[in-house]
Parts: structure tokens; C-alpha cells; sequence
């Protein structure tokens, strides 16, 4: 059946064509199985609570007619604006608007949030433009740039909120606008489309403009709300939207409820939050935490950005999914909250997830896969700008910046094909890591560092679970040893300049480009020799090499601008006596890389790199793989193209690739 949707009707429609619903909710009350639910242009300022749950055979389709044409909102019109001191006005808002949820009396804070707990989880927004929020009325009249924000200009446009009895009362910078004028909308609902129960799923939205909402933090061992999302369910396909203007998340990908473990640590303080990150994985297999269960989503071709904390997010919610083709930029620039959970994309447990063919830019971080990315690929992805621009400090509790972070995790983790153009290219305070056939213009941190804590004089290990492959069920749980990392074919150029000299590879901020951070593990022949393998062992004197480095296989690179080369590097090309050039340009809307490099590899050939070459990773005993278990050929590179018999390293397969468009969403 089809159901129609126009925000223009009048109340009480029957969903039919002549007579529709004017909300998407009704629909959303009434569609089963096999339905569609078509929403007409307009304006939807509503919450829409999914009730039913579609099947993999017969999903439930909510499709825009228009694409972008239906927008659905979190936020209202805020009007009745008076001046109040210079550029500053001000207006009066009766609490009944809010129902339960306040998002002015509501602070953003929680586990991992590293910010102070001073701004709330609404926000004022002039246009599309999100305000600053003020601590103090003062500050608001002042309407000074903030120094840690990405973009300073905007930063002046302030906001301030308190309470008068039944009312809050909102104050505004407007920097010499009129707010009765122009757009003036505040956010009031916590959620656009996401259902409020787990087990919803088989649910495809397509083609939604959707943003405002006053999301709140969301941490790993918490309900993680976003905009939109699929709650604790299967089989979602999130396509063709605009998702923007989230006070924290954009897309949430997870996880569970479950009120004894919620914000465990931020409420109760007794145990620590890394404990709190074990129990809610375990507690998740009492969730239904299966393959058969949850995850399975799609999110393609969306346009993700200004959000505050993540485009999307996700805690064991997202397994065995794919996010591609999609746009995310803009991500925490405001600088005005701060935590360990600020990325483009962040995942906990992003088992067999696919990221791919992504153009990810001006975030904070790209790509942040924390504990459990086992199985997970980062494939063919334009990353470039994310860090913060010249001039700007850092934040109050804001997190180091980078391409793609893995952290805690025993692999396998597969990072191939892509372009990581930003200072930092990979973080890993992990193992099981495999680098193929990327182009690197920044450095890899975090080496050897950035896992166990020392407290009270003592090491604490940060173990974390790792599991039955390609499956969810817990197979074990093991600090990191450091290592299980193959480096192949990949091109490094030192494109940024070393300012430091004294940061090394522990640094979150080290810059130097290349493969030397490598040297501190053994090759793989000297590694294995302490074993016995000839003999009985002898357990007692195996422990040194049970908690010892694991080896590290590197090869096929090729190193340019003085980056840095590895003593293990086995058959590379090092030309420190020729510059390499990138530039990455835009053209109405089009990325262009513009590189000498290929130029360079003339002469130099390296050979075809396959699964059974990068091995198992060590904890899971897991072969670098696809999902369903079938060997990967890394044939085909960043485009798509065929790779012969001359294999060059780096992304693409010959000097004509790299001279192309270079905008992930025309590589299809």
C-alpha cells in the first residue's frame, strides 16, 4: 500500500492521494510491511516514531517525492525578537513548548566528554548558520571571535539562554541583522527520525532533508541518539539525504538502551568508563547483540555535515554495514564541545564494516574506529583538511585531528586505495593494521603508545575484546601488544613541513612522513624464532615473547620528499632528490588531484598484493578477508581500474588515473 504525505493538507487525511496525512508520523503509525510511505514538499516540523517494523523481503520505503524537496526538522520558528544591548536582542519562550525534553535546560555531558559542561543541547540558528553559545550574557553582547573555531567570523554570532520562571528567555548576537527579518529558527525536538523502540527494522528513507535537532552526547556506553537513525535494529538503508545542523549527531548507527549500564560512569563515578566499555559488550549479547539481530545497514549517497560532535555514529549498532558514496564535512568546527568521541565517522565494533568511496573533509577527524574494528575496511576515500586551519587553537577537551584513527583494536583492519591528504594520515595504538596501495601525505602516531594508562605507580592494561570472525559473539579479550601491522605499496610523501623535531611516534602530533616509527618491531622470521617451535615450550620462559612487539612486514613503498623509510622496507623506491607535487583543487563542486608522482615511479614496479600475502591477524586469528569470507585481490584501484601485470604503488594504476577527477561519488 502507499501512503501519501503533504505538510500543506489538512488534519485528519486517510494517507490516501486525494485525502493525505499531513504529518510523516501518522504514516509512521500505520505502514507495515511492504508499504511506502511518499512525502510530498514541505516543511515538517515533527518528530516521526516508526511503530512498525518492516522485513528483508518487504521493507517499509518513506521516499521524498522531491528529492530534497521534504525537510524534516527539529527545529521551530523563534520570533517576537526585541533589542536588548547593541547587536544583541532578545525574546521569551513559554517551557510548554519542550513537553518532557528542555533542550535549554539540558547540558551537553556524559562519559568521554572532555569539554566543560556549560553549553545545552539546543541551539539558535540565523539561516542554516548554528550560533555560538555564551556562558555569560556579557560575552554574548561582546560577540568576540572564539579563538579555537574553525571559522572565527562566524563565531561571533552568539547566543545566551536562562530561565524565568515558566519561560526561557533567549538572547542573540545577530552582529547587526534583524531576526524579525531574516530566518530565526531555534531547535526544540531531540530527534528527527528514529524510532523510540529497538527491533524496527528493514526501514529505507530516501531522499530527506533532514537537520536542527537537539541531539545530546552521545558516548559508547550510553543510548546514542542522533537525528535519524535506526535504534537497535537490522537492515536499514539511510540514502540520498541532506543530514546537517545536529547539536551532536547526525546519523546514530547505535546502540541499545539498557538503564543499569547508561552514562554509567558520568552518574555513578565508582568504576572506570574503559570497564564500562567491557560490560557494555558483554551486555550486549543480552540485548540480542547477533549478526541474525542488528546492524546490516546502508548509508549512501547522503550529504552529512555541521554537526557538532559526529556526522555518524555508532556502538555496536553498525555492524556488518556499509557507508558510501557520502559526502561529510564541517564536523565539530564550532570547537565548542569536546570528547573522545568527535569524528566524520565514529564506530565502536565496526565488525565487517565497509567504508568506501567517501569524501570526508574539514572534520575534526575522519574516520575513528575505536575497539573492535575487526573486519572492517576503509577503502577508496578522498580525506584531506582534517585538521584544523592555520591560526586556530586548540579547544578545551578537543581531540587530536587525523584521517583515519584505529584505536584499541586487534584487526583485521584493512586500509587501502585511498587518499590521505591531511597532516596526520593513519593513528594506531592498535595491531592486526594492513596499509595497501594508499598515498599518504601525512605521518602514522600514536605508534607503540596511546593504550595502557600507568596509575598508582602501576600499568594499567587496556584490554578489549575481540571476536568470532565475522560474527559478533566475544571470542576474547587482550591489551595490545603493539605491531601485526603490513605496509605495502603505498606512497609516502613528507608534503607538510617538520616544525618540531622534537615529537616522535608516540605523539599524537608527530610529523614526520613514512615507515622509520616501524623499526621498534621485529620482522616476522626473527619474531617467530623465540618460540620453540622445534621443541617443547617452556611458559615461563615464553612470557617475555607472549607480551612482546609483533612483527611487522613492509614492502613495495615508494618514499618521496625525505620521508622517512623503514629498516624492514624490502624492495622500495626512496627519491629524496626529486619533488613530488600534489595539490588538490576544486572545480564547481569537482575534486582534482594535480601530482607529479606518478612521473616519478617510472621504472618502478612492485607486485600484486592478495589476502593470502597480508596474512592472519594475530588475536583473531582472522585472514585479511572480505565479509563473507572470500579471499580479497587488490586488483583494482581507486577508480575502479584494472591493475596489469605493472603494478605501481600508490592508489591508481597507471599516470593517466592520477590525472583524473578524483570526487569519490564519479567513481561508480
Amino acid at each position: 500500500m502507499i501512503y501519501y504525505v503533504n505538510a500543506s493538507a489538512a488534519n485528519h487525511g486517510n494517507g490516501s492521494k486525494e485525502k493525505p496525512f499531513a504529518r510523516i508520523n501518522d504514516a509512521a503509525q500505520v505502514a507495515l510491511a511492504g508499504d511506502e510511505v511518499v512525502v510530498m514538499p514541505g516543511i515538517y516540523r515533527e518528530y516521526v516514531n516508526p511503530k512498525n517494523a518492516g522485513t528483508e523481503e518487504n521493507r517499509i520505503v518513506y521516499r521524498s517525492e522531491q528529492p530534497l524537496g521534504a525537510i524534516i526538522t527539529g527545529a521551530e520558528p523563534l520570533g517576537g525578537w526585541k533589542p536588548y544591548e547593541g547587536n544583541v536582542w532578545v525574546t521569551r519562550v513559554s517551557n510548554a513548548v519542550f513537553d518532557a525534553y528542555n533542550p535549554y535546560t539540558t547540558y551537553v555531558c556524559g562519559d568521554w566528554y572532555f569539554a566543560p559542561t556549560v553549553r545545552h543541547t539546543g541551539a539558535i540558528f540565523l539561516g542554516d548558520q548554528m550560533l555560538y553559545e555564551t556562558v555569560t550574557l556579557a560575552e554574548c553582547i561582546a560577540g568576540q571571535p572564539d579563538p579555537c573555531a574553525w571559522s572565527p567570523e562566524k563565531s561571533t554570532y552568539k547566543w545566551f539562554t536562562a530561565q524565568d520562571g515558566d519561560e526561557t528567555v533567549l538572547y542573540a548576537n545577530f552582529q547587526g541583522k534583524d531576526p524579525n527579518r531574516d530566518n530565526v529558527e531555534f531547535s526544540v525536538r531531540r530527534n528527527c527520525f528514529l524510532p523510540d523502540k529497538p527491533g524496527i527494522g528493514y526501514i529505507t528513507l530516501s531522499g530527506f532533508n533532514i537537520r536542527k535537532a537537539a541531539t545530546t552526547w552521545a558516548p559508547p556506553a550510553a543510548y546514542q541518539d542522533g537525528m535519524v537513525g535506526p535504534h537497535w535494529s537490522r537492515g536499514w538503508i539511510i540514502q540520498d539525504c541532506e543530514i546537517c545542523n545536529s547539536k551532536c549527531c547526525g546519523i546514530s548507527l547505535g546502540k541499545y538502551r539498557d538503564a543499569e549500564n547508561d552514562m554509567y560512569f558520568y552518574t555513578k563515578h565508582v568504576k572506570s568508563p574503559t570497564q564500562m566499555e567491557r560490560d557494555a559488550v558483554c551486555r550486549g549479547q543480552y540485548h540480542g547483540w547477533l549478526k541474525e539481530n542488528v546492524g546490516g545497514h546502508i548509508v549512501r549517497r547522503c550529504n552529512i555535515h555541521h554537526c557538532e560532535q559526529t556526522g555518524i555514529v555508532g556502538r555496536m549498532g553498525g555492524v556488518f554495514s556499509i557507508i558510501e558514496d557520502c559526502h561529510i564535512h564541517h564536523i565539530c568546527n564550532s570547537q565548542q564541545l569536546g570528547g573522545a568521541e568527535t569524528a566524520g565517522i565514529k564506530l565502536h565494533a565496526a565488525i565487517d564494516v565497509t567504508v568506501r568511496r567517501n569524501h570526508i573533509h574539514n572534520c575534526i577527524m575522519g574516520v575513528w574506529c575505536d575497539w573492535q574494528a575487526q573486519g572492517t575496511r576503509i577503502t577508496r576515500n578522498l580525506m584531506h583538511d582534517n585538521h584544523r586551519p592555520e591560526g586556530v587553537q586548540p579547544a578545551q577537551g578537543a581531540m587530536f585531528s587525523n584521517d583515519v584513527f584505529i584505536e584499541v583494536s586487534h584487526g583485521p583492519t584493512l586500509i587501502d586505495n585511498n587518499l590521505l591528504l591531511s597532516k596526520v594520515s593513519v593513528v594506531m595504538p592498535s595491531e592486526g593494521i594492513a596499509c595497501v596501495h594508499n598515498l599518504m601525505l601525512g605521518s602514522f602516531t600514536l605508534i607503540n603508545a596511546g593504550v595502557d594508562s600507568i596509575v598508582n605507580g602501576q600499568r594499567e592494561p587496556r584490554y578489549t575484546p575481540y571476536h568470532i570472525r565475522h560474527r559478533t559473539e566475544v571470542a576474547g579479550f587482550m591489551t595490545i601488544l603493539h605491531g601485526d601491522i603490513r605496509i605495502y605499496n603505498n606512497i609516502f610523501i613528507q608534503h607538510y613541513p617538520v616544525t618540531d623535531m622534537h615529537k616522535n611516534p608516540k605523539d599524537s602530533d608527530y610529523e614526520v612522513v613514512g615507515t622509520a616509527s616501524m623499526d621498534i618491531f621485529p620482522p616476522y622470521d626473527e619474531w617467530l624464532s623465540h618460540f620453540m617451535m622445534d621443541r617443547e615450550p617452556d611458559m615461563g620462559a615464553l612470557a617475555t615473547y607472549h607480551f612482546g612487539h609483533l612483527p611487522v612486514w613492509i614492502k613495495g613503498n615508494a618514499y618521496f620528499g625525505g620521508a622517512s623509510v623503514s629498516k624492514h622496507e624490502q624492495h622500495g623506491l626512496i627519491r629524496a632528490d626529486v619533488e613530488a607535487k600534489v595539490a588538490l583543487t576544486e572545480m564547481e563542486g569537482e575534486c582534482y588531484l594535480n601530482t607529479n608522482v606518478y612521473s616519478l615511479l617510472e621504472g618502478f614496479h612492485t607486485e600484486l598484493v592478495n589476502s593470502d600475502m597480508l596474512g592472519y591477524a594475530f588475536e583473531p586469528e582472522q585472514k585479511f578477508e572480505n565479509p563473507d569470507a572470500t579471499a580479497i585481490v587488490f586488483d583494482e584501484d581507486y577508480f575502479g581500474v584494472r591493475r596489469e601485470t605493472a603494478i605501481l604503488p600508490g592508489p591508481f594504476a597507471g599516470k593517466s588515473e592520477s590525472e583524473r577527477n578524483v570526487n569519490p561519488f564519479a567513481l561508480k
